[in-house]
């Protein structure tokens, strides 16, 4: 792990993978698209409304998988202090609300043909709005540690205690009355039928891709501010 720490060779690296990630996330998740949208037949319960699942679904797991990785990019940086990694947590987050809010756009949007209504306060809708609120939060404390210039651990902290959503978002159609449906996919088992889970699971590939490849654009973005920053304090200290 620490063999990344080195600027050089991470930035070696990401600047292989960003374009492949991104191009094939492109590709995949847009062919996936095409798929779900054009070629599935219509739902006997729902209709033509459930293809928007194979939007909506990436986006939710994607929404959650950016907070996870803000938590686990946290723990690697306050417990082994990797310089890395809090750049990894900044770079997460923005690509993880975008996808927690177009889960939150879509859902409302599925939810009026299917419940009668744009929004209902249940346990599922209302832990993913405490997600993107965590996620504005998260960002702008992020930004108030390097503007101040004080230690990335707040930010990091606050990335930890976050992670507690996760499973509540998980668990809450089950531990709560809900008007969502119960988990479709668990371990091992899909309660999906084959001609959408296949779609649905390259869509969730491609969008991971497209994920991946823009957090490490934005880590290279914020590791190369970091480096005209600390360029500038050098010059400025040999001037004096």
């Amino acid at each position: 792990m620490h063999g990344f720490a080195n600027p050089k060779r991470f930035l070696s690296l990401a600047r292989l993978l960003t374009p492949i990630f991104l191009i094939g996330g492109l590709l995949v998740s847009a062919g996936a698209l095409w798929w779900g949208l054009t070629q599935v037949s219509p739902d006997r319960l729902m209709g033509e409304t459930v293809r928007i699942l194979f939007l909506h679904v990436p986006a939710a797991w994607l929404g959650m998988g950016g907070w996870t990785a803000i938590a686990l990019s946290s723990l690697v940086f306050l417990v082994w202090r990797h310089p890395l990694a809090a750049l990894a947590a900044r770079a997460a987050a923005v690509p993880g609300l975008v996808f927690t809010l177009i889960c939150l756009i879509t859902g409302s949007i599925w939810g009026r043909p299917t419940w009668g209504t744009w929004w209902v306060w249940d346990g599922r809708l209302t832990s993913m709005l405490v997600l993107a609120f965590l996620y504005v939060a998260y960002i702008a404390l992020a930004q108030a540690a390097e503007r101040e210039g004080v230690s990335a651990r707040i930010p990091a902290i606050f990335g930890l205690l976050g992670a507690i959503n996760i499973p509540i978002i998980n668990r809450s159609v089950v531990w709560w009355n809900s008007l969502h449906q119960p988990p479709s996919i668990t371990m091992g088992q899909s309660a999906i039928d084959a001609e959408f889970l296949v779609p649905l699971l390259i869509a969730v590939f491609g969008f991971s891709l497209l994920f991946a490849g823009v957090v490490l654009a934005r880590m290279r973005a914020l590791l190369a501010d970091v480096q005209a920053e600390a360029r500038l304090r050098r010059r400025a200290m040999e001037a004096v």
